[in-house]
């Protein structure tokens, strides 16, 4: 593989003062290092290690223009001069590291979780408890007035542009669609007036900077809302930003508050790239498309066919500081692929907490998990090679030390099963990941190899890590061995044949990754845009249309024991995703069940003090696991030096993102 494999995400392009050797930009991502004590100098380092991976072009988090606009209260905002210096820390360390930095200016509108929020119209919004109020005339001119001064302020930071956030559903956006402005003065009614802040920011952002100053408008291309913009509007909005200055336009899709996946895993990957590539036949300036890209092979076909100009990706970037410099030499096949499941970055990000990587928990902690050379290399044996296994594995081995590993089975684990998951088939990119990273690293590996603690002992090891992982864990029932009775690891595997009428033991997150691999079994010519209600030919307002019910020829019941809602721990940003698709498809789900016994006739329960019977074919346990730890003991009698991590070291709750970060860091402590 050479470099010309991917000749146009290679191809070097002028954006205003900027020249980039490469088409892709590291699109804007809050880290929740922004507001920590000390967060500037990490974010500083997190964002020269994607320069020096290949990265031309940062665009930072969101940074509210005043007071009002913030996300939350402890949100940055960068509207004086005492604030500069600490942005110059960012703004010099990247220059320094050859690379470009862009300031992201977003006011939050009625997006806002605190009781200050503004909007166009005092309508509240269903993400937020705080209903905006309303501003005022003179109220809509300062906020215009703190944007371009905002951008002012950036360019005397070192700055090379800003992005002005005018999508997802954030002020902006907020002006444009007549779903959240219902103002009857100069700023609503007409279209020309909805777009008058839009335009009135950019033309005086264009105006108050030099020439070179970049200006890139995120534009909202598809609401996916009922009253949000239809085609000819979008059209008309992105000719009048680039007639007011605008260097670039890139692809904002959605708002936060539709129900409608955009980024996470179950979403196609590049599935939106197709109206960045309609308006590209609009406007003259370039276009960057985003969402779901997360492979070069991919990046490379939207460029070949003329879809953007530019990609932009985030999550990759974190999964891989050097996905861009790994595909230009050649490697792809080592990239650490982002696996779109949200819950290091996004879900960590929405609690307020410092974001990171479920695959590479480095990401935000590059000044703190540093990879170095071993000061005393030790012989480390790894026994288990699931999520953590692999983590402490490649980890200690990049260290260098002499790493041998075994596992009972294949490597991956629970990514084997996870893998085979719809919506979760990105997790066998982590799985080739590590695979050729364990034979760039010469680790010894032995596949499908069980050892006794004799022969452990034999090898003379300096430390042993155990990461024996997980077995499924067997509820006490009545029946439980009957004939139609099966684990969530036979259904996976394929082991056992699974009838028309099913009952799922377990709502939690294997509980529903069961249901959702029941239903694609289920469900004739799954189409994701039709399931979703997006239409492609962008013929209604929003870019959405009625969605085509699928028909199911499974029935499917979901119980558990607790009785909170069904799914309630699921991801922060994804588990609303996974309750509405079972939700369409008729899944029915009880909670506060208690399991009476299982017979022919089939599961019988007692739930609001009656019982009954669900009549069903099959009967999936998806009850939880017990940590694997049989050779603990054993090893600990031979005294050899033992560490337990990942699923053996706490099943409680299979939690991948937990895994990974803990074999790293006992990897780095050896």
């Amino acid at each position: 593989m050479s470099e010309t494999q991917y000749p146009h995400l290679f191809t070097p392009i002028k954006l205003g003062g900027v020249t980039l050797s490469n088409r892709v930009i590291m699109g804007s991502m809050h880290t929740g290092l922004e507001e920590a004590r000390g967060g500037y100098h990490k974010l500083a380092e997190f964002y020269c290690e994607r320069v020096r991976g290949g990265v031309g072009l940062i665009v930072t988090g969101g940074i509210s223009p005043d007071f009002r606009g913030r996300l939350a209260l402890p949100a940055s905002q960068l509207s004086y001069r005492w604030q500069l210096a600490k942005h110059r820390k960012l703004t010099t360390a990247v220059h320094d590291a050859g690379g470009a930095l862009c300031l992201q200016i977003l006011h939050a509108g009625r997006y806002a979780m605190h009781p200050f929020a503004v909007a166009p119209s005092a309508i509240a919004s269903p993400i937020s408890p705080f209903k905006p109020g309303a501003l005022s005339s003179k109220a809509v001119r300062r906020t215009i007035d703190n944007f371009i001064h905002t951008a002012k302020l950036a360019e005397q930071s070192g700055y090379d542009g800003v992005e002005v956030m005018g999508s997802e559903g954030y002020l902006i956006n907020q002006f444009i669609c007549q779903h959240s402005n219902r103002r009857d003065d100069e700023w609503g009614g007409s279209f020309e007036n909805r777009i008058r802040f839009a335009l009135e920011i950019v033309r005086g952002i264009r105006q108050q900077t030099g020439k070179d100053f970049l200006v890139i408008y995120r534009l909202s291309m598809l609401d996916l809302l009922e009253q949000g913009s239809d085609w000819q509007e979008v059209v008309e909005l992105a000719k009048a930003i680039e007639q007011a200055g605008a260097d670039v336009i890139n692809t904002g899709i959605g708002w936060h508050e539709v129900r409608i996946p955009t980024i996470a895993a179950s979403v196609p990957r590049a599935a939106f790239s197709w109206v960045t590539q309609r308006l590209k036949q609009q406007v003259s300036i370039p276009l960057i498309t985003s969402n779901r890209i997360n492979t070069p092979e991919v990046a490379e076909q939207i460029l070949a066919q003329g879809q953007a100009d530019l990609v932009s990706m985030a999550r990759p970037l974190l999964a891989d500081a050097e996905f861009v410099s790994k595909a230009g030499i050649g490697k792809s096949n080592l990239i650490n692929t982002c696996i779109a499941c949200n819950q290091g970055c996004l879900d960590h990000v929405f609690k307020q907490q410092r974001a990171s990587c479920l695959v590479n928990p480095r990401a935000c902690y590059e000044s703190e998990l540093k990879i170095e050379p071993a000061r005393h290399p030790q012989h480390v044996v790894v026994i288990g090679l699931g999520p953590a296994g692999l983590a402490c594995a490649v980890t200690a081995a990049q260290c260098g030390h002499r790493v041998t590993a075994y596992d009972a089975a294949d490597i991956g684990g629970q990514f084997n099963l996870a893998s085979k998951i719809p919506g979760k088939e990105e997790f066998s990119e982590t799985l080739r990941y590590f695979s050729q990273q364990l034979r760039r690293l010469k680790v010894a590996v032995h596949k499908h190899t069980t050892v006794s603690p004799e022969e452990i002992a034999s090898l003379q090891a300096d430390v042993v890590v155990l990461a024996t992982g997980v077995t499924p864990r067997i509820p006490d029932i009545e029946g439980i061995d009957h004939h139609s009775v099966m684990s969530y690891v036979d259904v996976i595997q394929g082991r056992r044949s699974v009838g028309d009428r099913v009952a799922i033991i377990g709502a939690g997150g294997i509980g529903f990754d069961i249901a959702e691999l029941l239903l694609e079994r289920s469900i004739d010519r799954f189409d994701w845009y039709d399931f979703w209600g997006v239409d492609r030919h962008y013929q209604q307002r929003g870019g959405i249309k009625e969605v085509d019910t699928p028909v199911m020829n499974r029935k499917i019941v979901m119980l558990q024991r607790k009785t909170s809602r069904p799914g309630k721990h699921l991801g922060k940003t994804t588990g609303w995703i996974h309750r509405l698709t079972l939700r369409k498809a008729g899944v029915e789900m009880m909670s506060g069940v208690t399991y009476l016994n299982i017979d022919d006739d089939g599961l019988h329960i007692r739930h609001d003090g009656e019982d009954k019977l669900i009549a069903v074919d099959s009967i999936i346990t998806c009850t939880g696991q017990r940590s694997n730890t049989v050779l603990l003991s054993a090893l600990r009698e031979h005294e050899i030096p033992t560490h337990v991590i990942g699923g053996a070291f706490k099943a409680a709750e299979l939690d991948a993102e937990f895994a990974i970060r803990q074999g790293t860091e006992r990897a780095l402590r050896l």
